[in-house]
């Protein structure tokens, strides 16, 4: 695969090129789904081909192809070399890409059993019996969802990287949902988009899906008589997963530095923070400690090299509630004059890499879920995700849920339904007093992050655990 690489990109700096690199994938992907007892969707597929960048002044020429042949990759160098030659004639400013470590490597990702050798039987029946046993106990609509990925990758550099990984990916959910006169409600787990992580069948062994089939329907059942969610001000508890997603929305795009440099906008926009800032912008509260960690064992988004051959690593990005880092590809971080993190990735062979969200989590308080609720008068607990909107800047968002609970007294007392919370970036995070442990710190995946156009799919990780955020705007306006 080295020798396939290296003449696409012998033929893009042959052909004028400062710098080429290449990747060739098989990428093969599965999702099972279910319905109401039944077998909904059996899907595999796979896909192979190379894609090339080549660098001429500025500007990025990217090509790709499912043709293998030694003529075809020559092709594809010259092509990739073309595209950036045709770019840099719009000025730019020249720059070295960020310096990194030429290796060569390969990387497996620690699992117990491939999900593609599992037997498919089993994967079908667990779905199809969480589904038939949730309908049996009164759901409405009872929906289960698994999806795997098993992902060989080669990469290779004009500057000598040689580099193998395969990734395997595991995930998925189950949910209920009832409906009523005029309305439907809906309880999932693990979380709303189901759990996702690195690693195989065993991942979603752990889950043991039939042990929450009973609370789930019967949740979704009284959500459908359960009082409003109040309006007003009052203290917010959120768990884990719905923090995760605030994190995703909040900061993980908000830091991403092609946004930050205006090289990112078409897609969900830039950001509102401003470079000169960096290491002075307060965005939270003195408990707020945010990292970009693509080490993390089991998290989605956990590699040993990204899609330029940078090595995984852990990087600060909020301390103490300031902002101290930022997510870079090699030419993002040479305009910046900061050290690239490894956070650059693509969807497939035939998308350009471009930076991505690595494990983007809020790192564990000193208190617990328990003990929040039991120190908080007059609050809402919220759980699971279930709409979610943030303007251009990453700045104004409005999130619901699933299901909310009132806590009065230090104590959780009645169940309501569509809670919703809005709020200000900096003012929320400033706003977080307290925040559970370890034990509860939890390495939420996201596996559908959309960026870009063509649009990609990112997989990534949000570890966090359950916390509290004084006097936010709850519930809808009358």
């Amino acid at each position: 695969m080295f020798e396939l690489l290296n003449k696409c990109i012998d033929s893009a700096v042959g052909s004028g090129a400062s710098y080429a690199d290449a990747r060739i994938l098989i990428s093969k992907s599965r999702t099972i789904s279910s319905k109401d007892g039944d077998l909904e969707e059996f899907n595999d597929s796979e896909n192979m081909g190379v894609g090339i960048r080549a660098l001429v002044g500025s500007s990025w020429g990217f090509y790709a192809t499912y043709d293998l042949s030694d003529s075809s990759l020559i092709k594809a160098g010259q092509k990739a070399f073309l595209i950036a030659e045709a770019s840099s004639k719009v000025p730019g400013r020249n720059f070295p890409l960020a310096d990194v470590p030429i290796v060569q490597d390969e990387y497996i990702t620690p699992h117990e059993q491939n999900p593609f050798v599992v037997s498919s039987s089993d994967q079908v029946n667990l779905l199809v019996d969480a589904t038939y046993l949730m309908k049996k106990q009164g759901s409405s609509v009872a929906s289960g969802r698994l999806n795997f990925w098993d992902t060989e990758k080669w990469f290779a550099s004009s500057q000598g990287h040689e580099i193998y990984q395969n990734i395997i990916e595991s995930g998925g959910g189950i949910s209920s949902l009832s409906i009523g006169d005029g309305e439907t409600q809906i309880r999932s787990y693990p979380q709303s988009f189901g759990e996702y992580r690195t690693g195989g069948w065993e991942v979603i062994e752990s889950f043991k899906f039939l042990d929450h089939t009973e609370r789930l329907v019967e949740e979704s059942s009284r959500l459908l008589t359960a009082p409003q969610c109040p309006e007003g001000t009052r203290d917010l508890i959120l768990e884990g997963s719905q923090l995760a997603l605030q994190i995703h929305e909040s900061v993980g795009h908000a830091i991403e530095l092609d946004r930050i440099l205006g090289w990112e906008a078409a897609y969900a926009g830039t950001s509102h923070l401003q470079l000169d800032k960096l290491n002075e912008h307060r965005y939270g509260s003195s408990i707020m400690n945010i990292v970009a960690d693509a080490t993390l064992p089991g998290a989605l988004a956990t590699f040993k090299y990204d899609d330029e051959g940078t090595p995984a690593q852990r990087v600060d990005i909020v301390k103490e509630g300031i902002w101290t880092g930022v997510l870079t590809g090699r030419d993002s971080a040479a305009i910046a004059g900061v050290s690239p993190g490894g956070m650059v990735r693509a969807d497939g062979y035939g998308r350009l890499p471009m930076v991505r969200m690595t494990n983007v989590g809020l790192l564990p308080g000193d208190s617990s879920l328990e003990e929040i609720i039991s120190s908080t008068d007059d609050g809402v607990y919220m759980e699971t995700n279930r709409s979610w909107s943030i303007d251009d800047l990453r700045l104004n968002f409005q999130f619901g849920c699933e299901v909310g609970w009132l806590v009065k007294n230090g104590k959780i007392t009645d169940m309501v339904k569509n809670p919703t919370y809005t709020g200000i970036t900096p003012n929320f995070w400033g706003s977080m007093d307290m925040l559970a442990g370890e034990k509860e710190w939890v390495f939420w995946g996201t596996p559908n992050c959309g960026k870009g156009q063509p649009s990609q799919v990112g997989h990534t990780g949000h570890p966090a655990s359950p916390a509290r955020f004084k006097d936010v705007r709850i519930g809808v306006r009358g």
